[in-house]
């Protein structure tokens, strides 16, 4: 059991660490590329909004699956 979450927290730690790096810190995906923002702020939508919502998904099954190592190992 201790080995599947292992492997699961290894899994979890990659996708949360590219989903954060993909966010470009308030530059949009158009960041990415080089395109210019205009340093406006604007909603997040489409793929921005998913992937805002998948960073946190991932975070809280980390942060539960670091509990669960815990718990087990005692």
């Amino acid at each position: 059991m201790a080995d599947f979450l292992e492997i699961a927290l290894i899994i979890t730690s990659a996708g949360l660490i590219a989903s954060v790096i993909l966010q470009s810190k308030g530059a949009g995906l158009g960041g990415l590329t080089g395109a210019d923002t205009g340093g406006v702020f604007t909603a997040r939508r489409g793929i921005e909004r998913i992937l805002f919502w998948v960073t946190i998904v991932l975070s809280v099954i980390f942060f539960g699956l670091v509990l669960a190592i815990i718990v087990i190992g005692r």
